[in-house]
């Protein structure tokens, strides 16, 4: 089970687990049946002690982006039903998580209104043409894709040109991780989608 929240992909959030000494174990893997592949999974409800897995003490937020919350919240496995994972509590983890999100965003670059608000209706028209005529909203987004190079580039040059240290300044005003930054740079300034 993860948490996304639209337009922050590089935020993916889910319940993270310590060890009884504090430490973050790593994924727990599983044989599928013989040969070379090991299923691995990171979700809390494995780490349960059985089948030589760690057992976790606690539970937290976690990031995609690297972030851990900050507050553990105690697991009680007695109260875990294994047929229903969902009924366990993790309501703390997200709300961290949540919390964490709400920090990226307000770090992040605002667009100005008349162009959300652009955004939004060019959204909801092609939405309402694309069962009707699929035509027209591919081309629509072939000259999307024109427009959206030709300005991704200019903005990268002037970016990565004006300063040093251009990936983590974007990283942050794009709420997004430096990593994602770096490719989206990279993608506009070589022009290639």
């Amino acid at each position: 089970m993860s948490w996304k929240r639209e337009r922050f992909d590089s935020h993916e959030g889910a319940v993270g687990v310590l060890l009884a000494d504090g430490s973050e174990p790593g994924p727990v893997s599983f044989d599928m049946g013989g040969g070379t592949y090991f299923h691995e999974s990171t979700d809390w409800w494995v780490y349960t002690g059985k089948l030589r897995r760690p057992t976790a003490t606690a539970m937290r937020g976690r990031c995609a982006c690297g972030w851990r919350g900050g507050r553990e919240f105690p697991i009680d496995w007695a109260k875990v039903d294994r047929g229903n994972l969902a009924a366990y509590d993790v309501s703390g983890p997200r709300e961290d998580w949540e919390a964490h999100l709400d920090e990226v965003v307000s770090r992040s670059v605002p667009l100005p209104q008349d162009v959300a608000e652009l955004l939004k209706r060019l959204h909801e028209r092609l939405d309402e043409l694309v069962d009707a005529h699929p035509l027209t909203v591919l081309r629509a987004v072939g000259e999307l894709e024109t427009d959206l190079a030709s300005f991704g580039l200019m903005a990268t040059r002037f970016i990565t040109g004006a300063r040093e240290g251009a990936v983590p300044r974007v990283a942050e005003a794009l709420g997004t991780t430096e990593q994602a930054a770096g490719s989206l740079l990279r993608r506009y300034q070589y022009v290639g989608f």
